[in-house]
């Protein structure tokens, strides 16, 4: 069995190498790791890879930036002489970048089977790229491979055959429980001057809060009340880092006392500072995973999520960017009010070799 598994940015590599190292047990199986380009990030240096034991890509498209439909088209152009060559019988795609869709619609105008990881989830939100992305991707796939249960009914809902939908788990839970043990040794928190359980991590990103001034000057409220109590670690986004910029807020982000603004971590890194944390503040979807295995307090600041397991069973909160609602559960945090969560179904670290076994079967 020829397999080709496709990764477009830093958190596709993260959720599709516990299942390569589950496919390289299977000396039955050839597998090749293909890397759009689609995001260029520093941050996949030799460190990254090492840190994660993640495999390098065989192949590397070299796509680069561009708008959706120009990312997709070049993706598109690059990845089907790949695929004529290589000959699989099956492409892996993961998430909901725009990598995964081209490439599942590549590998299905030329008859090969795709199988989705992470299949099924939806916010409900079609302004949103990812959304389209996700829904587009699981029509055309073979096997859908699915996070949480609420997937299933999505798909059930959009006329998709039971027969082609598992449910394995979530392989982001795979590389955090590799990794959990590992990121004790970062030396993160005592650099920054932190004592566990006594700051929170930030983590701001999103058009709908950094693009507007207004919307930006509504994070700058909500830190601005927040820090006065407890210190904030803010992993600096480059669209946000710009918006700040663009709007001359340099000078009230950087005189809040409490406010430490860093760099982009690596993953090991950030684990180690999510996992002593208060709680986190985030626009991220991931985050609201991850935050719901370690069983930190997660405030999300969207007005929906496609993992909606993390707000019914795990330790997150859906706020918008309503100021109010931050603080009010920012308080019940601070009293020790808060819900406490549990880890979902399957969230148990053996994601891959149940993607895996499918996939084999």
């Amino acid at each position: 069995m020829k397999i080709l598994s496709v990764v477009g940015a830093r958190t596709n590599f993260m959720k599709i190498a516990p299942i390569v190292h589950e496919l390289n047990k299977h000396p039955e199986v050839s597998h090749y790791l293909v890397h759009t380009g689609q995001h260029y990030d520093e941050n996949l240096s030799k460190v990254f890879f090492d840190e994660l034991e993640i495999p390098k890509p065989d192949i590397n498209l070299g796509v680069g930036g561009g708008s959706r439909e120009e990312q997709i088209k070049q993706i598109k152009e690059k990845f089907e002489p790949v695929l004529l060559e290589q000959k699989p019988d099956l492409v892996i795609v993961v998430g909901d970048v725009n990598s995964t869709i081209a490439c599942a619609e590549v590998a299905k105008s030329n008859n090969v089977k795709v199988a989705h990881v992470e299949a099924g989830l939806r916010s409900g939100d079609l302004e949103m790229p990812e959304e389209v992305n996700r829904i587009a991707t699981d029509k055309i796939s073979d096997y859908l491979l699915i996070t949480e249960k609420d997937a299933f009914e999505n798909l059930k809902k959009e006329g998709i055959s039971e027969e082609k939908i598992s449910f394995v788990g979530n392989v982001m839970i795979d590389t955090l429980v590799k990794n959990i043990e590992k990121s004790k040794n970062s030396s993160v928190i005592s650099e920054l001057g932190l004592e566990a359980g006594k700051y929170v991590v930030a983590t701001i990103h999103r058009p709908s809060n950094v693009d507007k001034e207004e919307d930006l000057l509504k994070i700058f409220e909500i830190f601005e009340a927040i820090q006065n109590e407890i210190k904030i670690v803010l992993p600096l986004h480059p669209r946000t880092k710009n918006s700040i910029e663009k709007y001359g807020l340099n000078e009230k982000f950087n005189a809040m006392e409490n406010l430490i603004i860093v760099g982009p971590q690596g993953y090991l890194d950030f684990l180690h500072l999510v996992s002593n944390s208060k709680f986190v503040l985030t626009d991220s979807g991931g985050i609201q995973e991850e935050t719901t295995y370690l069983k930190i307090p997660c405030i999300t600041m969207r007005f929906n999520t496609e993992r909606p397991v993390t707000l019914t069973e795990g330790t997150n909160v859906l706020v918008g960017n309503d100021k109010e609602k931050v603080l009010e559960n920012f308080n019940k945090i601070m009293d020790g009010n808060f819900k406490e969560g549990k880890i979902p179904e399957l969230w148990d670290g053996n994601a891959a070799e149940r993607i895996v076994r499918k996939i084999i079967n």
